[in-house]
Formats: C-alpha cells, structure tokens, sequence
C-alpha cells in the first residue's frame, strides 16, 4: 500500500534566516522553531519526538497549519489512521488557503484508505481536486481507491453468498439428521413392537401346549370311567359266556 499511494504532502518547513525571526512575534518564533526540530526529527524517522515537538508547535501558535499538518503525517507514519484523519479533516475545513485545504483533504484520502474505507477515501480524493483539479497524484490515488473499493465489494459479496451456501448446508443437513433421527425412532418402535409380538405369540403358544391342572383331572376321570365301562363290559361278557356252556340236570 505504501509504495502505491502517492505522495503524503508534508510541509517542509526551510531554514528562517535569523532576521526574520526577529521580525516575528515571540510565540510565533518559538512554535517555528518547534516545527523546525520537528522536520529533523521527521526527516531521521524519529515520528514520536517529531510529534512532541510540532503539538509544542501548537501550544506556542494554534493557528499554525504547518504545525498541524505536518503533526497529521507524523501520525499517519505512526499508524495513528484516526488522530492523523481528525487533524487532516480539521484543516480541510478550516480557511487555511487553497493549497494547504487540497493537500489536507489528498492526505485525509490516504488515511482513510489504509483504514479501508474506501468510499470515505474516495470522496476526500474528489473534495481535493474540486480544489486543485489538475493534481495528478490526487487522481491517481482516486482510481486505485475505486479499484480498491471494487475488489472489497467484491469480497464481500462472495463471503456473503459463501455464509448463505453454509447456512443452506447446514438447514439441510439439520433437514437430513431429524429425518435420520425420525427412521431410527420408527425403526426402534417398530424392533420393539415385534419384539413384543413375538413374546405374546410365544406366551400363546406355550399356554396352548400346556394342560391345566383341572383339565389334567378331568381327562385322568375319564380314562378312568372308561376303563371301569370297558371292565365292567367285559366282566358281564365273561358271566354271560359261562351260563351259555352250564348243564342243567333233571
């Protein structure tokens, strides 16, 4: 991203030939001496101690843009994307001059789009050129800030039809699992219902085959009664037959 977007304008604040500082108000020359050291420490990399230095700046002049602008970018360089925005939109919206409010609302475009927002970022890079349209690092940055802004959209469309494939898989896998879970119920019922019938059938069974005790009696009696018919039968047969073969005497 940083070798892409072009150019934070910072202002570099030149060396004051001693006479003019002496020409100038006390407060102003010791806040232009505090963005002075700021630069130094700016320029070594040293962003926090440039920080320090252009918020002494500050304290010293608070209508100093310089100040306050090149306090922005040392925020910016300290990843400070919200502080560094604040201080960018506040001088975009002050009466800084045309220069100062175009190159505010370039870099206010650039904080926004390290922060992804692409369409906040977008209209900052328009609000700088309806100030200065003819800056081309300005433009530049407004067509990769919509590039970028089609590709997010287009991410967040797939991830969008990405969690809907996912909660669909998941409905119908729930659909599919309490439909299992249903056929197991049936089948176990159903296990269970024969199980029952078959004990029933087999209790049948063995209460079919089974003689009761008074039944046993009554069928031991008539065996018995019959026997006593057949011998009584027989005995008369056998009196019978006797008689038949006797001879009387006269």
């Amino acid at each position: 991203m940083a070798e892409i977007i072009k150019h934070m304008k910072c202002f570099i604040v030149a060396f004051v030939a001693m006479l003019l500082l002496a020409c100038m108000p006390s407060f102003a020359q010791k806040s232009l001496k505090m963005v002075r050291e700021g630069n130094k420490n700016y320029d070594k990399g040293d962003y926090k101690e440039a920080e320090i230095n252009y918020r002494k700046a500050m304290a010293e002049n608070a209508t100093d843009y310089k100040a306050q602008f090149n306090l922005g970018d040392a925020m910016y360089k300290q990843k400070n994307y919200d502080e560094a925005s604040r201080i960018f939109e506040n001088i975009a919206k002050s009466d800084a001059g045309k220069d100062v409010i175009s190159k505010a609302y370039h870099n206010l475009g650039n904080t926004l789009l390290q922060q992804k927002k692409y369409e906040e970022s977008i209209e900052a890079y328009k609000n700088s050129l309806r100030v200065n349209p003819g800056d081309m690092d300005t433009k530049y940055n407004l067509e990769y800030a919509k590039k970028m802004l089609k590709q997010q959209q287009q991410q967040q469309q797939q991830q969008s039809q990405n969690q809907q494939n996912k909660d669909q898989n998941k409905d119908q896998n729930k659909d599919q699992n309490d439909k299992n879970k249903d056929q197991q119920n049936k089948d176990k019922q159903n296990k269970e219902q024969q199980n029952k019938d078959k004990e029933k059938q087999q209790q049948q069974q063995q209460q079919q085959g089974q003689i009761s005790k008074e039944d046993a009696e009554r069928m031991l009696n008539a065996l018995m009664n019959q026997e006593k018919n057949t011998r009584d039968k027989l005995e008369k047969e056998k009196e019978k037959g006797t008689n038949s073969n006797f001879e009387k005497n006269w």
